[in-house]
């Protein structure tokens, strides 16, 4: 921590006059002459988008966890509109007794006060009543009542949230109530991880703002972060209740945006506010200049790098999946929001603020020079043992990432909802009444026709413990419902759904939500190599734009790659293999959530180019001016390095808060996304990178003749 705090002393490096500066330095010297209508126009953006955002928890769903197109799909929506609505979205209510049966006043009264709230809910079709032999169990101590679906999946999340406590309350002495299946998890899930991200919240901010108050030096320029996360959030959030009317938009692209945007908010403030000290203290340029040169050096580094991000997590909008799409959409918006907001709110501010930035200091801070000393030595070891150090990073990192090729990944389990949530104990109670899979029943709609062949076929599947007697529907259709032999989340029950649609009619599909979650795996499987070599190779595109090198940029993408190995091996031992669970407080599933590689990939991809961008822009500034390979390394960390530590320092707690509160998938998120961050600044910018770049010296920034023709002449120093 003292490396944040420890402001370095001024070592002035003169900067040339401001008067030749490039289109952001422009943007920033009209940003700081014209204060008052930046900050009009942001405060209308505020307001105009602000109205909405209250209503953002309420407009955003809780479904779209479904592979578009797949079999499934169609499936239920083929069930949804020929089959009464009793598709995967229907409404699952299990009322049951330990000591009642089904025959007994009171275990009816209570069927009865459970019939008459579903039939009043606005969202349900019809009420199926228990029936014998296949929605009452043999003891008839515990009894099912289905609520068809009569809107989409988001609508029916919807009608779980909102008669959950309702339906629970229906009970009576020793008769209990529990909404459960597909929608009532998906409720009861996204309630608890509302939950735990509050409670996160709760723990990070007071962290975030004593590490900021550290790393900035002053309670002003502490705040600045807060300025640009708190509009980042207002307008995002404005913006995707907005969406939400002609687009399905998932309640985590909230959670996800409010991550981003106060980790980006943070990153950028402090290169920016770091080097505006330097040119506004050190340089003592008066203020429009110095907030000119700031955003002509600095504010060229945050453009590239919100790039950078933007370019990382569109490759998520591949993945065929409305959540995915949404989630990606929301974190976009918000770095979208935050990367404007400090190319021309920040600037202005600053210019308003002069010498008031380092108001309210902390005793040690000295105003001036960005250049830290403290690091500056710490590059010159790294320059004088670069093989020594390097290798000792390269070896830490590739054993921590070799547990990532026994990585087994799975779509989530019922252990994801909290133990005394209604949906899960409705769950084991069905399990217990009717069979391990039968909170699972795969749900066959065919031609009428078809029927006989279809039941014929499911009965003689070894994965399959019974078959229902087929159900007639309209248009000529038929539901013949089959339920497993296995957990609806394990690996047999995908194998039985695989061996079905081999075997059955052309004309049969198979939905039900253990076949949604199935197909959604398979999705994730196919489009995980596009996504991660898209990310790839669009971040050494941008790269190589900013940096003019092509060895350097591949050098940037590849050291981006061994951060995440080892994040994702760390998160292997840990999520697969139930090493800390108790620590953790978490049931482990023996495998990684499916979504984990391809959506925590991009995430943590976006933030390390966030960092690789800081170091090597202050690198090639450096050898820019000078034409020294050494100076641009020790430059770089010399420049960079406090910035990076003290951002790292602040997603890494934020991060890990999350590790500490809610169900597994927020857990696996705080873990892989914490340890990924903690890893590629301590490890990889802050020592491999350096030493990489002593180790190539002159070949690392050189570029080809015919590139140099090709590419933009971009260049981060100040002439």
């Amino acid at each position: 921590m003292s490396d944040i705090a420890a402001l370095a002393t001024p070592v002035a490096t003169p900067l040339a006059s401001a008067a030749t500066v490039g289109p952001l330095g422009r943007l920033g010297r009209f940003a700081a002459d014209h204060v008052r209508a930046v900050a009009l126009a942001w405060a209308i953006v505020a307001v105009g988008l602000g109205v909405f955002a209250p209503r953002v928890e309420t407009a955003l769903s809780g479904a779209g966890w479904q592979a578009n197109g797949s079999e499934s799909v169609q499936a239920r929506d083929l069930i949804q509109a020929h089959l009464a609505g009793l598709s995967s979205s229907a409404l699952q209510v299990v009322v049951h007794s330990s000591r009642e049966t089904v025959d007994a006043p009171t275990f009816r009264r209570t069927l009865a006060r459970v019939e008459r709230i579903l039939r009043a809910s606005p969202q349900v079709a019809s009420v199926e009543p228990p029936r014998a032999g296949s929605s009452i169990s043999a003891d008839r101590r515990t009894a099912v009542v289905t609520a068809a679906a009569k809107g989409d999946p988001t609508a029916m999340v919807a009608a779980a949230d909102a008669l959950t406590s309702r339906l629970s309350d229906a009970g009576a002495a020793g008769v209990s109530v529990s909404l459960t299946g597909a929608s009532g998890m998906w409720s009861d899930f996204n309630s608890a991880n509302r939950d735990a991200m509050m409670r996160s919240e709760l723990f990070s901010w007071p962290v975030t703002m004593a590490i900021l108050v550290l790393a900035f030096g002053s309670l002003v320029a502490a705040g600045l972060p807060l300025l640009l996360t708190i509009l980042g959030l207002v307008a995002s959030a404005g913006l995707l209740t907005v969406l939400t009317h002609g687009f399905e938009i998932s309640i985590w692209a909230m959670n996800f945006a409010l991550m981003f945007a106060l980790a980006l908010g943070i990153d950028y403030a402090l290169f920016v506010v770091n080097r505006f000290r330097g040119a506004f203290f050190g340089s003592r340029l008066d203020v429009g200049d110095a907030v000119a040169v700031t955003m002509d050096t600095a504010g060229k580094a945050v453009l590239f790098s919100g790039l950078t991000v933007l370019v990382s997590l569109s490759a998520v909008m591949l993945v065929p999946s409305p959540a995915f799409r949404s989630m990606s959409l929301g974190i976009m918006l918000s770095v979208v929001f935050v990367l404007a907001a400090t190319l021309t709110l920040l600037p202005a501010v600053l210019a308003k603020l002069g010498p008031r930035v380092d108001a309210l200091p902390l005793r040690w801070v000295h105003s001036g020079e960005h250049r830290s000393a403290r690091f500056a030595r710490w590059g010159e070891r790294l320059w004088r043992r670069p093989y020594l150090l390097g290798s000792a990073a390269t070896l830490l990192l590739v054993a921590l990432a070799l547990p990532i090729f026994g990585l087994r990944t799975g779509m989530p389990s019922i252990t994801v909802v909290p133990p005394d949530d209604g949906s899960r104990v409705g769950y084991t109670l069905v399990q217990r009444a009717f069979g391990v899979g039968a909170p699972g029943a795969l749900q066959i709609v065919a031609p009428r026709r078809q029927a006989e062949a279809v039941v014929a076929v499911a009965s003689r599947d070894p994965g399959v413990a019974r078959v229902l007697p087929p159900r007639p529907g309209g248009s000529g259709l038929v539901l013949v419902q089959a339920i497993p032999r296995a957990d609806p989340s394990s690996r047999a029950v995908g194998k039985t759904i695989d061996r079905l649609r081999a075997g059955l009619p052309s004309g049969a599909l198979i939905g039900g939500a253990a076949a949604e979650n199935h197909d959604l795996e398979r999705a994730l499987a196919r489009k995980t190599p596009l996504v991660i070599g898209v990310v790839l190779a669009l971040g050494f595109a941008l790269l190589l734009v900013a940096l003019q090198a092509p060895l350097l940029a591949a050098l940037g993408v590849v050291t981006n790659l061994l951060a995440t190995g080892a994040a994702f091996g760390i998160a292997r031992l840990i999520f697969q293999d139930g090493h800390g669970a108790s620590l953790l407080g978490f049931e482990p599933q023996g495998f990684l959530d499916a979504w984990g590689p391809v959506f925590f990939f991009a995430m943590i991809f976006a933030i390390s180019m966030d960092y690789t961008v800081f170091l090597l822009s202050s690198a090639k500034e450096h050898h820019d001016r000078s034409g020294d390979p050494r100076e641009a390394a020790i430059g770089g960390v010399a420049h960079s390095g406090r910035v990076i530590f003290a951002a790292a320092a602040v997603m890494v707690a934020v991060f890990f808060t999350f590790a500490l509160s809610g169900p597994l998938p927020p857990k696996e998120m705080g873990v892989i996304l914490g340890t990924a961050v903690l890893l590629d600044a301590m490890l990889v910018r802050l020592v491999l990178v350096p030493t990489l770049l002593r180790v190539f010296g002159r070949y690392a920034w050189a570029r080809p003749r015919w590139l140099a023709r090709i590419l933009p002449d971009v260049r981060f120093g100040h002439a």
